[in-house]
């Protein structure tokens, strides 16, 4: 190589990194497209437009929510993959993102790979509910009833592959019992279910029990996270009842299609670490069930990684077919 090919690689290697730098202080130049892949007005969707708005407050654009529903959170998923990674589209992501990875054999994305996290926003456990007419005064004798009369005891959860129904799984093969799932379309399916008697058991978020816990219509026997929830502090945790080490939650998060500039990601990881600051913002998420907490992108790939491991192993105990 001679002195003015060295030059000209030399400048071209500047360029190409000043170019990525450049972009990032131009961006954001248009609206933020935040996708999510379930029914408008329900968690995701609400955490999205929650955060994106005070978010945008910084950023100087609007975050425009998108709920691409279908499959699980798939199809959002998928929109986003495929998306330009110029920090323009992002996916508020749930827990049920890595579930679908254990879950189904082939996805138009891969689960990881396909993506750059940003960071978490909020970590949630789920709840344990039963009529409030119900036999089940606890988690100890909903067990024990299955441990009587195994795979006749029903749990109704938001549908096949939710991380309701691996939270139902993980339960039983945990506590050494055989128990039906009973999916629906949704957790605005499952609970009129519950309270129509036609099931004995629901797992669901806070959201979806809360109002109707304090009703009275409903009776909540468990929390699956690893310490009682400040709304209801009375209600043990499932590891307090005799599942030792049993601790399940989901999260939400922010993800960007892989290949985007590290300093937008930078900017956004920044910009959500801000947002969740804001007492108002932390409030709301508290009200829902969840906590507000942050990450670096890299401890948000890290816990990725391990529930997907995780998951894929309570498929395989449970014998739940993959799906295509």
């Amino acid at each position: 190589m001679d002195r003015r090919d060295f030059m000209a690689g030399g400048f071209g290697a500047l360029l190409a990194g000043a170019l990525p730098a450049a972009f990032a202080q131009s961006w954001p130049d248009r609206p933020i497209r935040a996708v999510q892949g379930f029914p408008a007005g329900g968690n995701a969707d609400t955490i999205a437009r929650l955060v994106g708005t005070e978010m945008s407050k910084a950023l100087g654009q609007p975050f425009v929510v998108e709920a691409v529903t279908g499959a699980g959170g798939t199809l959002g998923s998928a929109a986003v993959a495929r998306a330009a990674p110029d920090g323009n589209t992002i996916l508020l992501a749930t827990g049920g993102h890595v579930v679908a990875g254990a879950l189904y054999d082939k996805l138009p994305y891969d689960t990881i790979a396909s993506f750059d996290p940003v960071s978490t926003i909020t970590f949630f456990p789920f709840l344990l509910a039963v009529p409030a007419d119900s036999k089940f005064r606890n988690l100890g004798d909903v067990l024990s009833a299955a441990r009587g009369a195994p795979g006749t005891i029903g749990y109704g959860t938001a549908g096949v592959g939710s991380t309701h129904h691996l939270v139902g799984e993980l339960l039983a093969k945990m506590a050494g019992v055989r128990m039906m799932h009973v999916p629906f379309r949704g957790d605005a399916a499952s609970i009129p279910a519950l309270l129509g008697n036609n099931i004995p058991l629901v797992i669901a978020p806070p959201t979806a029990v809360l109002g109707h816990a304090k009703a009275g219509k409903v009776r909540v026997l468990a929390v699956t996270g690893p310490e009682r929830w400040g709304a209801m502090p009375d209600v043990p945790t499932v590891a307090e009842q005799g599942v030792a080490g049993y601790d399940v939650r989901s999260w939400a998060g922010w993800m960007v299609p892989a290949g985007t500039p590290p300093a937008v990601i930078a900017r956004l990881n920044a910009e959500t670490l801000k947002a969740l600051q804001v007492p108002a913002v932390k409030s709301r998420l508290e009200d829902m069930g969840g906590e507000a907490r942050g990450s670096t992108p890299q401890e948000m790939r890290a816990m990725m990684v391990a529930e997907l491991q995780k998951w894929k192993q309570v498929v395989a105990d449970a014998g739940i077919p993959r799906m295509g």
